[in-house]
């Protein structure tokens, strides 16, 4: 009987060195901290570039801040802060796992930074996206809070301005908010978009599969929510204090530049002016909300040069002001992970 020979071993040719083990996991991981460190600086460069072309906003900002009553800025301030305590709230109603409180606050405080240099909140959208997703929950789930929070939080701001319409009627007049001839147009493109979303559904079996399948998650999703009384009050809540704190910071500006606008008629044309500017896709709305809150603020009866610098200087104190400390924040996220 003959014994079987041992296989010889396969040793790498003479002169070449062994193969590194795990080379493959350490150059991914090499590309990650890469993409992280990027990602750290990208915010503040996307804050940079802001600053610059708005730049003439800002200046402008600034001098009227000098002559207004601090009193009141501070409190308008406050009320800035305590939009991302409503915000966060909001965003836990959405949800029935409970999230981390102080992860949650501060990514509300990094979404509105991020909100403010990407075109219809994407920002925002994307950093929380990602912060769910972290807290293990799928993404289909996180996009059905998600969602739920987008609509939840248009009702609330709709629902106000709607419950001030019926006790002021007569504060807004129809057509005064939009530009003359834009109604048609705007009333054309939505009928476009929604025409030809109807008939991409109904062609591409693909897409209505995937859109039917997210709305039976997504509907589901928000039975769970309302079957907990703390959650629904969380989102509830958080839906409608969110936008009746932005617009109690545009009135505390407005009194601490003498605004001479009923307190009311001020809370009417900030709602008024974001509900219409909702469907232009600038970055948090730069430009384009600043020319329709000074178009409401006159529609309401405020004085054209007051009504500019009270907007320039309510942007300040809401937008500018914590941009970089919220691109810090989000930096800081993306470097731990949280998001």
């Amino acid at each position: 009987m003959t014994l079987q020979q041992p296989l010889p071993s396969r040793k790498p040719p003479s002169g070449l060195p062994p193969p590194a083990v795990g080379a493959g996991r350490k150059g991914y991981l090499d590309v990650t901290r890469t993409i992280r460190r990027i990602l750290y600086v990208l915010p503040l460069l996307l804050v940079t570039v802001a600053a610059v072309r708005q730049r003439s906003v800002l200046a402008d900002g600034f001098v009227h801040l000098g002559t207004a009553r601090w009193p009141w800025l501070l409190a308008a301030a406050g009320s800035t802060c305590l939009t991302w305590v409503a915000a966060a709230c909001t965003r836990q109603g959405a949800v029935l796992e409970r999230l981390p409180a102080r992860r949650l606050l501060a990514t509300q405080f990094a979404a509105g930074a991020a909100n403010h240099l990407l075109p219809t909140g994407l920002g925002a959208s994307a950093v929380n996206l990602r912060f769910m997703t972290v807290c293990g929950l799928s993404l289909t789930r996180s996009s059905a809070a998600l969602a739920l929070y987008l609509l939840a939080e248009s009702i609330g701001r709709v629902a106000l301005l709607g419950a001030l319409l019926v006790v002021f009627p007569d504060v807004l007049r129809p057509g005064s908010l939009p530009p003359e001839g834009a109604l048609g147009p705007l009333l054309l493109v939505l009928g476009a978009v929604l025409v030809a979303t109807a008939a991409v559904l109904a062609l591409v079996r693909r897409v209505r599969t995937a859109v039917l399948s997210f709305l039976r998650t997504a509907l589901g999703e928000a039975r769970s929510v309302h079957t907990r009384p703390s959650r629904a009050l969380a989102l509830w809540g958080g839906a409608l204090a969110f936008p009746a704190l932005q617009a109690a910071s545009l009135i505390l500006v407005g009194l601490a530049l003498g605004l001479s606008v009923p307190v009311a008629h001020m809370a009417v044309a900030y709602l008024a002016a974001t509900v219409a500017v909702a469907l232009v896709p600038t970055p948090g709305g730069l430009g384009s909300v600043e020319a329709a809150l000074i178009v409401a603020l006159v529609a309401v009866g405020g004085a054209a040069a007051v009504a500019t610098a009270v907007v320039l200087a309510f942007r300040i104190v809401t937008v500018w002001l914590p941009l970089l400390p919220g691109a810090l924040t989000l930096g800081a996220l993306v470097r731990l992970k949280v998001i």
